[in-house]
């Protein structure tokens, strides 16, 4: 795991610069670039990470120079640093900076992008590591490697090596995602893929780890003796944004849950690995999304939740269109905005513990959470004193925005008569081990040009991910939804999501330290 795994200097006790290699990143001139991706490389050159022979190449099709693709750079990034611009770190990775224009169907591309490459590890000597990063529209994925390849640009057989970063989504279904690993595993080995899942960048979802296999007070009751259920929550603010023709075809449960959602899942309830490597993490995380009990059809109607969105008003007051509305959205579109599901898995561990997974757009805050809420404790002792239900303890994870740990537990309250309240003990990162500019890349950028791969999904993962939803958007499908809008915008979501919990004699965690809750 990154920070368990990652190379440290000795003298410093922290970890060491990446080794060279030229970072080219396919779709340089989008808005992944320069909302994530360049700042995540200022941050990394900042804390002094970034190899020291480096060089960022960007493709494109934008008719820019080098010096023009170094301008736009300077013009796009210095609102999403995330933090003060450093302006000598920023100088010397500008001074960095390459383009190459070219269309990513035509070979003619990749031939001059191998001569390229090859110029600039000559001249910057960076040991011949290339590291390809397809921030494109996904109908790119199965086309750019492939080139890649025949143009000698995926070889190892010099002894550098090769990586390819591609982004979600990882197909629309089962079938396109095994159609897609067997294209990247024709033009190279798994080792040197890398599905890349920003939520795992995340320093709270790196730290369940550290929480769990770390401390005592945790593993022993981390099981179905101990814990009642967990939820687990992705909640988005926003709308459709400018994403309307993709979202149009993916939806919420396709965007986040195979991907985003299930990720969580499988750090939250695997079993503790023999090692920190790569492989012996993943392969505990694969046991548990097999272990993930398939919905029947009829176990949808009642195990899974849909939503759209209607026009609303926001906690701020403002007033937004429904999902409908939206440009570039059909009048009449079924396309859900929230989707909740419940599921078992089949494991000693977890028996009879359900998980509860919930995402949607146009929620009253914008927050990802995993709440685990323990048994309820045998409440005898405070029956006579106690006029009401003893709340049960909680455990929440806070992934964004305020990454942090959260623990509830019931105390008394004072004065004569024997009251119980409950206490909220809180952890934030930010407090704790103080704030860094961050963008949740910058992990991930750095175990790559390392190799590691811990935080990176594998086939496997992937195809086991669209094995769970695939019966939820079978059902889906073929029983259109009659009552969108089922939710207005800033609520949490239509009624049956409530119902999903409310039948089990549960109910969400309201959220108390969101922004919005």
């Amino acid at each position: 795991m990154s920070g368990l795994a990652t190379p440290l200097d000795p003298a410093q006790d922290r970890p060491s610069r990446a080794p060279s290699c030229i970072f080219v990143i396919f779709g340089a001139g989008g808005d992944l670039t320069r909302r994530k991706l360049v700042p995540a490389l200022h941050n990394l050159a900042i804390q002094g990470l970034l190899p020291a022979c480096f060089a960022l190449l960007g493709v494109d099709r934008m008719d820019f120079t080098d010096q023009a693709f170094r301008e736009h750079l300077d013009r796009e990034i210095r609102e999403f640093v995330g933090g003060e611009l450093d302006d000598t770190r920023w100088r010397e990775l500008l001074a960095r900076s390459h383009y190459l224009r070219g269309d990513f169907l035509q070979m003619e591309t990749y031939q001059r992008l191998a001569t390229r490459l090859g110029g600039l590890n000559l001249e910057l000597d960076c040991a011949g590591n290339d590291l390809f990063y397809l921030a494109t529209p996904p109908r790119f994925f199965g086309e750019i490697a492939p080139r890649l390849a025949q143009a000698g640009l995926t070889s190892e057989e010099g002894g550098y090596w090769r990586r390819l970063i591609i982004e979600k989504p990882f197909g629309h279904d089962l079938e396109s995602a095994r159609a897609l690993n067997r294209i990247l595993h024709e033009c190279m080995r798994e080792d040197q893929i890398y599905r890349i899942d920003h939520y795992l960048g995340k320093e709270t979802v790196q730290n369940i780890l550290a929480y769990r296999f770390a401390n005592s007070t945790v593993e022993p009751i981390w099981n179905h003796r101990y814990i009642d259920h967990v939820q687990i929550t992705v909640a988005e603010s926003l709308g459709v944004e400018n994403r309307a023709s993709y979202y149009e075809e993916a939806g919420a449960l396709r965007d986040m849950v195979p991907n985003h959602l299930l990720a969580l899942l499988a750090v939250i309830a695997m079993e503790p690995p023999n090692s920190f490597g790569a492989d012996e993490v993943r392969d505990e995380q694969s046991k548990v999304l097999r272990a993930i009990q398939p919905l029947s059809p009829e176990e949808v109607l009642t195990h899974s939740v849909r939503g759209q969105y209607g026009p609303g008003i926001l906690p701020d007051g403002t007033r937004v269109p429904g999902y409908r509305q939206e440009p570039g959205i059909a009048a009449d579109s079924r396309t859900e905005t929230y989707a909740a599901l419940r599921l078992q898995i089949d494991s000693w561990r977890w028996a009879g513990v359900p998980f509860y997974l919930r995402t949607g757009k146009r929620l009253p805050g914008r927050f990802t959470e995993i709440m685990v809420e323990y048994r309820q404790a045998p409440t005898a002792l405070f029956r006579r004193a106690v006029k009401h239900r003893v709340s049960p303890n909680r455990l929440t994870l806070r992934i964004q925005p305020n990454e942090g740990i959260g623990l509830s537990f019931n105390a008394k309250v004072p004065g004569p008569s024997p009251r119980l309240g409950v206490v909220e003990m809180d952890f934030s990162y930010a407090d704790y081990f103080g704030s860094r500019p961050h963008t949740g890349y910058e992990t991930l950028l750095y175990d790559c040009m390392n190799g590691d791969a811990t935080l990176f999904k594998r086939a496997d993962h992937i195809e086991v991910g669209w094995e769970i939803v695939e019966p939820v958007l079978d059902v889906w499908q073929a029983l259109p939804p009659r009552d969108f809008p089922n939710y207005a915008a800033g609520t949490w979501g239509p009624e049956a999501g409530e119902r999903l919990l409310r039948s089990d004699g549960r109910s969400w965690r309201p959220c108390s330290l969101c922004e919005g809750g």
